[in-house]
C-alpha cells in the first residue's frame, strides 16, 4: 500500500483500465433467465430433458388468446390461418397449433382421414356455427386451443430450442408484430406461456438494472457528499464503484455465465459494499485531518487505522458470498463466486488505488457534517449508556428475543413459483389468468414411457397400461388436460368404425394398432411417440405452478406407478413441471450447506484475526443474530424461501460482520493499550460507532431501493437484507458491548472469589 502511494500515475492508469476495459466485454453479456439455467447441468431432470428434446418438441410455448363471437367467422379464420402460416415460415418456430393447423380425425367411406380441425382451404363448407360445433366436438381441441364455450381460441407457438431470454423476447415480438400485421389485435386478449413469462422476467431484470444501479450509486454518493463535502471524494467514489461493478460483470461474461434475475442483484450489492468500505476510509481521513494531519500523512494515518479491519471485512464478506458456491442452483453459485471476487477487488481499489489518488490530488481542508453528526452522537451516547449501565438487561433481552424468534423459523416455507413472483396486477399474471380461465393450465409435465424394443408400443396391453396412468392423472384436480398415444389410437379406431361411440376405445389387436399408426398422416402423433414406437409421452397441462404442489403431485404419481407398474414399461417424469419442482429440494440443500460453510469460514477468520477463542465466539453472535431474525420474520410474514431470499443468509452475515470487525478492532486496540472496558467502549462508540452507523444507514437505504422492483423476490431480498442490517447494527452497538461488560464483570467476580478463597 505504501509503495503505491509514490506512484499516482500508475494508480490512475489502473483505475482507468478497470473502468474502460470491461466496456467491450459487457456488450457480449448473455441475458438468460430460463428455468433450465437454474438447475445443475448434470441433474437427472436436465439430462432427461435434453434427451427428450432430441426426439420430441419442447414444452416451452407462447400462447396467444383471441376472444369474441367472431372467432369462427370466415374472415377471422382466414386471417388466423395466414398468421399461422407466417409464423411457421419463421426459422425460430417449429410449429404453431391452432384451429387451422391442428389434426382432426374423422371417418371416411373407406376408413378415416386426418385433416385440419378447420380447413382454411374450404371455409365455405361449414358456417361459423358448424366450425364451432366441429371444434367443440373434437376430442383434443377443447381446453387446448378452443374454450369449452367456443367464444375463445388460441394459437400455441412452439419454438425450436431457444438459447437465451433475448431470443424469447424476439419471438414474442415476432408474434405481436405478426398479429398486428394480420389485423388480429382487436381480438387478442392475452399473450402467456413460459416464453412470455421469461420475457416478463427479462423486462423486470432490465428495469431493475436501470433503476437500482444508478439509484444505489446515487444514494451512496449523496451521503458521501453530505458527510464530507468534497467533490474529489464524490468523483473518486463514482470511479471506484464503476470499476468494481463493471469488472465483476465482465468476469461474469468471460466465465460464460448467464445474467439472470439472481445475478442482477450483484451490481447494486457491490455498489453498496464498495460505498461502505469507502465510508470507513474517508471517515478515517477526516479523523486524521481533525488531528492536524495533511496530504500524504493524512492518508497514511487513515490507512493505519482502517487497513487491517477493512481487509478482514473484505475477506469475511467474500467468504459469506463465496459460501453460496455450494448451492446447486447455478445462478446462486455464480452470484456468490463473482460477488466474492468483486468484494476483494473493491478492497484493492479502496485500500490501494483510492489512497494513492487522494494523497496526490487532495489539497483542501476536510470538514465533516456537524449537525448530522451531533444527532448521531446523541444516539450513540444513549446506546453506550444502555449497553454499559444496563448490560445484564440488554443481554437478557437479546436472549428473550432469540427464544421468541427461533420457533418462528420452522414456519418458513420453501417454494418456487415464478407466477407468484409478480404482483397480481402485472400484465403477465393477468394474461396467464385470462388464458387459464378459457383453456387448460399453463404448467406442463410429462410422463415418459420406454418400451423394451422397437414397435413395442403397438402392443395393446402396453397402451392400456399408459391409458390407466392417464386415467389416474385425469382424476387429479391439478390436471386440466392430457394427451397420450392411446388417445390417438382410440380416436383412429373410433373413426375407422364409422364414428361409433362404442369403438372409441383401444383395440385388442396389435396388427390393427400397427396398421392405424402406419396410415396416420398427421402431425400430432409425433408429439406423443417417437418414430420407432419405443418411447411415448403422456402430456399433462396442470393448473398449479408452485414447486410444493408440483412435488406433491409427482410424489403421488411415483407412488401410484410403483404400486401399479405400467406393464413392462420403464417410466420417468419430465417437463417444465419437474424442473420447477426439483428446485425446491436443491434450494433446501444449498441453503443448509451455505449456512454451514459461512459460519465455519467466519469462525476461522475471526479466530485468526482476534487470536482469542472467547472474543471470536462473542463476535459470531451479532452476525448470526440477523440471520435468525430474518428467517423468523419470513416465518411470521409467510415470505417464501426462494431463489432470491435463499441468498439472504450468506449476504447478511457477510455484510453484518463488517461492522463487528471495525468495532472490535477499535475496542481491542484500546484494551490492549491499557484502557478499561467502559473507557474503551466509550471511545469506540465515539469514533468507530459513527462510521458503522453511517455505513449501515447507507446500506439500508440502498437495499431498500430494491423494494421498488416489480419482481417480488428482489423486493423481499432488499427489505429483508435491510432489516437484517438494522438488527446487526443493534446487536453491534448494544448486545456486543453489553456482552463484553457482562464478561468483564463475571471475570472480575471470579478473580475476587479466587482472591477471597486464597486469603481464607
Amino acid at each position: 500500500m505504501r509503495w503505491m502511494l509514490r506512484h499516482p500515475r500508475l494508480a490512475l492508469a489502473l483505475l482507468a483500465l478497470l473502468i474502460l476495459l470491461p466496456g467491450p466485454v459487457l456488450l457480449q453479456i448473455n441475458l438468460d433467465n430460463a428455468p433450465e439455467t437454474y438447475v445443475p447441468e448434470d441433474a437427472p431432470a436436465v439430462l432427461l430433458e435434453n434427451e427428450l428434446r432430441e426426439t420430441f418438441p419442447q414444452d416451452e410455448v407462447l400462447v396467444a388468446l383471441f376472444e369474441g363471437e367472431q372467432v369462427f367467422e370466415a374472415d377471422f379464420l382466414t386471417r388466423l390461418n395466414a398468421l399461422t402460416e407466417a409464423l411457421e415460415g419463421d426459422d425460430r418456430v417449429e410449429r404453431v397449433l391452432g384451429l387451422t393447423s391442428t389434426d382432426h380425425i374423422r371417418a371416411t367411406h373407406d376408413g378415416f382421414a386426418v385433416e385440419p380441425l378447420v380447413d382454411a382451404g374450404d371455409l365455405k363448407r361449414l358456417d361459423a356455427s358448424g366450425w364451432r360445433e366441429r371444434a367443440l366436438g373434437d376430442t383434443f381441441a377443447p381446453g387446448l386451443i378452443v374454450s369449452e364455450t367456443g367464444d375463445a381460441t388460441a394459437l400455441v407457438v412452439r419454438p425450436h430450442v431457444l438459447e437465451d431470454s433475448l431470443q424469447r423476447l424476439e419471438l414474442e415480438r415476432l408474434l405481436r408484430h405478426s398479429i398486428a400485421d394480420h389485423g388480429l389485435e382487436g381480438e387478442l386478449t392475452a399473450v402467456a406461456g413460459h416464453v412470455a413469462l421469461d420475457v416478463a422476467q427479462l423486462r423486470a431484470m432490465i428495469g431493475d438494472l436501470a433503476l437500482l444501479v444508478p439509484g444505489t450509486m446515487g444514494i451512496g454518493l449523496l451521503l458521501l457528499w453530505w458527510l464530507f463535502r468534497r467533490w474529489l471524494v464524490v468523483g473518486l467514489a463514482a470511479a471506484t464503484i464503476s470499476a468494481v461493478t463493471g469488472s465483476a460483470l465482465a468476469l461474469l461474461v468471460l466465465t460464460g455465465k448467464p445474467f439472470t434475475l439472481v445475478t442482477a442483484i450483484m451490481p447494486p450489492l457491490l455498489t453498496a459494499l464498495t460505498v461502505a468500505m469507502m465510508m470507513h476510509f474517508f471517515n478515517a481521513v477526516l479523523h486524521a485531518a481533525q488531528r492536524g494531519c495533511h496530504g500524504r500523512a493524512r492518508v497514511e494515518a487513515a490507512l493505519q487505522a482502517v487497513a487491517r479491519p477493512t481487509l478482514f471485512m473484505a475477506l469475511t464478506t467474500a467468504a459469506g458470498l463465496a459460501s453460496l458456491s455450494v448451492s446447486p442452483i447455478r445462478p446462486i453459485e455464480t452470484f456468490g463466486q463473482v460477488s466474492a471476487v468483486g468484494v476483494l477487488l473493491a478492497a484493492v481499489c479502496v485500500l490501494v488505488l483510492l489512497p494513492t489518488l487522494l494523497a496526490h490530488y487532495d489539497r483542501g481542508p476536510w470538514t465533516g457534517q456537524r449537525r448530522g453528526m451531533r444527532q448521531l452522537d446523541r444516539a450513540l451516547r444513549f446506546s453506550a449508556h444502555l449497553a454499559m449501565r444496563r448490560a445484564g438487561w440488554v443481554v437478557a433481552a437479546a436472549v428473550l428475543l432469540f427464544a421468541l424468534a427461533i420457533p418462528q423459523i420452522r414456519h418458513v416455507e420453501v417454494e418456487t413459483d415464478l407466477y407468484a413472483f409478480f404482483d397480481e396486477k402485472h400484465e403477465i399474471i393477468q394474461a396467464t389468468r385470462q388464458v387459464e380461465s378459457h383453456l387448460a393450465g399453463v404448467m406442463a409435465m410429462e410422463v415418459v414411457f420406454d418400451g423394451p424394443d422397437w414397435d413395442s408400443l403397438t402392443a395393446p396391453e402396453r397402451l392400456q397400461a399408459i391409458h390407466a396412468v392417464q386415467d389416474w392423472a385425469d382424476s387429479r384436480p391439478e390436471v386440466d388436460h392430457s394427451l397420450s398415444l392411446p388417445d390417438l389410437v382410440a380416436e383412429m379406431h373410433w373413426a375407422f368404425n364409422e364414428e361409433d361411440p362404442d369403438y372409441r376405445t383401444l383395440p385388442d389387436s396389435e396388427p390393427l394398432i400397427a396398421q392405424y399408426l402406419f396410415i396416420y398422416d398427421g402431425q400430432d402423433l409425433w408429439d406423443v411417440v417417437d418414430r420407432d414406437f419405443s418411447r411415448s409421452r403422456l402430456l399433462l397441462n396442470l393448473n398449479v405452478t408452485g414447486a410444493a404442489e408440483l412435488n406433491a403431485l409427482m410424489a403421488d404419481l411415483r407412488e401410484h406407478l410403483r404400486a401399479e407398474p405400467p406393464a413392462d414399461l420403464k417410466w420417468d417424469i419430465a417437463g417444465m413441471g419437474r424442473l420447477f419442482a426439483d428446485q425446491e429440494r436443491l434450494l433446501i440443500q444449498g441453503q443448509l450447506h451455505s449456512l454451514l460453510v459461512v459460519v465455519a469460514l467466519l469462525s476461522v477468520l475471526m479466530l485468526l484475526m482476534w487470536r482469542s477463542v472467547p472474543v471470536a465466539a462473542l463476535s459470531i453472535i451479532p452476525n448470526v443474530a440477523p440471520v435468525a431474525m430474518i428467517f423468523a420474520m419470513m416465518g411470521v410474514l409467510g415470505i417464501w424461501l426462494d431463489m432470491a431470499t435463499a441468498m439472504i443468509a450468506s449476504v447478511a452475515i457477510g455484510i453484518a460482520v463488517d461492522d463487528t470487525i471495525h468495532i472490535l478492532h477499535d475496542y481491542l486496540r484500546r484494551r490492549r493499550a491499557g484502557s478499561p472496558v467502559t473507557w474503551a467502549l466509550a471511545r469506540t462508540f465515539r469514533r468507530t460507532g459513527r462510521a458503522v452507523t453511517a455505513t449501515t444507514l447507507v446500506l439500508v437505504g440502498q437495499f431498500l431501493l430494491l423494494t421498488l422492483s416489480d419482481f417480488h423476490p428482489t423486493a423481499a431480498f432488499g427489505w429483508l437484507t435491510a432489516f437484517g442490517l438494522v438488527v446487526a447494527l443493534v446487536f453491534d452497538l448494544l448486545v456486543l458491548p453489553a456482552m463484553f461488560v457482562v464478561w468483564d464483570r463475571l471475570r472480575m467476580a471470579w478473580f475476587r472469589a479466587r482472591l477471597t478463597q486464597a486469603q481464607n
